[in-house]
């Protein structure tokens, strides 16, 4: 998997990237951008979330992902978009949740710009390799999609920040 390096000195941008873009890649906008505003970066680092399909755009996040987030402190405002070929310029830094979604997103990149990476790159090898779904489950997925997210997006933060 490639590298990314930080440009230093430079506001930096990330894209988080699901299928649909109403569980996992706005829960992984609203965790970063809580913890972007703790740490005081939000003039240096920008966050955003697109899906792969365009089945829910315009959508905002899945009721029961926010109701998950939300008991967290954590509010998700995005509303679904698809990725464009654009955005692989105007990102530093892309991650998609699952194998899939990153296959598809690598078969859209036509240059070097952007980083494609997957989230699960920055978790310790104790946790599962994609983010699942919820969406089609119980309750506790969402949840336990947020314990990746938490777990995950210090790491992304620190590499993607450069500190």
């Amino acid at each position: 998997m490639e590298s990314c390096k930080p440009k230093l000195g430079q506001a930096r941008s990330l894209l988080f990237v699901c299928l649909g873009n109403i569980c996992r890649s706005p829960a992984a906008e609203g965790v970063m951008q809580k913890l972007i505003d703790q740490r005081g970066l939000a003039e240096r680092v920008r966050v955003d979330s697109a899906g792969t399909s365009s089945y829910h755009i315009g959508e905002p996040a899945d009721r029961r992902m926010r109701a998950a987030a939300a008991s967290r402190g954590y509010d998700l405002t995005s509303r679904a978009r698809m990725i464009h070929r654009a955005d692989f310029a105007k990102f530093d830094l892309i991650i998609a949740m699952d194998h899939a979604n990153l296959r598809e997103l690598l078969s859209y990149k036509e240059s070097q710009a952007g980083c494609v990476r997957l989230l699960s790159d920055f978790l310790e090898p104790h946790w599962l390799r994609e983010v699942p779904d919820p969406y089609f489950g119980g309750e506790q997925g969402f949840f336990e999609v947020l314990d990746m997210l938490e777990a995950a997006c210090p790491a992304i933060l620190t590499a993607l920040d450069g500190q």
